[in-house]
């Protein structure tokens, strides 16, 4: 699972870290950031809803497929 965090439209609402605690986190100016790590570990279903709780769209969330 990729996950791309648009910084540029990213307005700091915190809804992906309230969805999805273990893999986003805010930085020092409030501003969603990966948990380092925390997408290994998170269900798909849990990043993909932070994904649709953003209010602007900044998350897209990519599944490849598993290695041939």
């Amino acid at each position: 699972m990729k996950i791309h965090i648009d910084h540029r439209t990213c307005i700091g609402s915190g809804q992906c870290t309230l969805t999805a605690p273990t893999v986003f986190t805010q930085d020092d100016d409030g501003y969603a950031a990966l948990v380092p790590d925390g997408s290994q570990t998170a269900p798909p279903r849990q990043v993909t809803q932070a994904a649709l709780s953003c209010p602007v769209q900044a998350i897209a969330v990519r599944n490849d497929p598993p290695d041939a």
